[in-house]
């Protein structure tokens, strides 16, 4: 069959347009890839049903990107990295936005409540100030005499908030917090060095995909001085640091999916609640532990939710 270019131009008019979903992150993979699954769990193709404009880049860059899909006229922007939420905000308070990870959505302005987010953006939130306080405790529960702790963190304001409530805990439990911002892997070195020569017992780091990505890499360095090590990364004490306590970052951003059906189908963001995790893990490495020669209290590892050997 000869088609015209009327004819075609008219089947394309009508053929259906299918919806934009634009996707902001500091990497490629992890919790992207994970939103992606979810999608395709509530029966959505890509290319079929949907398709993805992924947009990803260091912090600086992440307002230009944002930019960008604001101008493509996305119908929803994915928000797939902690700090990236109060900045996609920024961009537009008219396309609906749903945060696949975050922390701190209240405390930065990005949501009124999680009962009633308001504006265009709702989805899924990790880490709170309370959070925060039941590392330090951990801390404590896990070396009684601590008395100062090294805190690596990156920068910009929400590592601020972080750090603030971090400090405060160890504050209320006799612990001197100590932070140490890293930006490259080049980094660790001398945090550790700064670390040592601080007498700090312990390192922890604050989150991110950064910390996520060189999680192995911190926990060599602590061995390597000496030190306990706790992060709230997935997979942290399988990568070899002495203690993970957190979400599952991963698993909401999967469920995160679920807010972008909604929406997709017309729900308004500021209807639907923000969710919180429904379960908080507790990893601890007994192998990194026994070649640092410490000991786990018993009550600890009976609470821990995976021991490694």
């Amino acid at each position: 069959m000869c088609w015209s270019v009327a004819a075609w131009s008219a089947a394309e008019a009508q053929a259906p347009k299918l919806p934009t979903i634009g996707v902001v992150s500091l990497d490629r993979t992890t919790c992207v890839d994970r939103v992606r699954r979810g999608l395709a769990d509530l029966g959505y193709v890509e290319g079929q049903t949907h398709l993805v404009a992924l947009r990803w880049g260091k912090l600086e860059e992440i307002p230009s990107l944002s930019a960008e899909l604001v101008r493509m006229k996305v119908d929803l922007i994915v928000s797939a990295s902690g700090p990236v939420a109060p900045i996609v905000k920024d961009a537009t308070t008219s396309i609906p936005i749903v945060m696949a990870s975050s922390f701190y959505p209240v405390e930065s302005g990005v949501i009124k409540s999680l009962a009633h987010p308001g504006g265009n953006v709702t989805g899924m939130t990790h880490f709170t100030p309370e959070l925060m306080a039941k590392r330090v405790q951990l801390a404590k529960e896990l070396m009684p005499g601590v008395t100062r702790i090294t805190l690596l963190r990156l920068t910009g304001p929400l590592q601020d908030l972080v750090v603030k409530d971090i400090s405060a805990a160890g504050r209320r439990l006799g612990i001197e917090v100590q932070p140490f911002e890293v930006r490259e892997i080049v980094d660790f070195p001398a945090a550790f060095d700064a670390a040592v020569k601080g007498g700090a017992q312990l390192v922890m780091t604050t989150q991110g995909p950064f910390f996520y990505e060189h999680r192995a890499h911190v926990a060599q360095l602590a061995l390597k001085h000496r030190l306990p090590s706790m992060s709230g990364e997935p997979t942290a004490a399988e990568a070899g640091m002495l203690l993970f306590y957190g979400p599952d970052v991963l698993e909401g951003c999967q469920r995160a999916a679920k807010y972008v059906d909604r929406v997709l189908k017309g729900a308004k963001p500021a209807d639907l609640p923000v969710e919180q995790p429904t379960k908080i893990d507790l990893v601890i490495n007994r192998k990194t532990a026994k070649a640092l020669g410490r000991r786990v209290p018993q009550p600890l590892l009976l609470r821990a939710d995976k021991v490694i050997q």
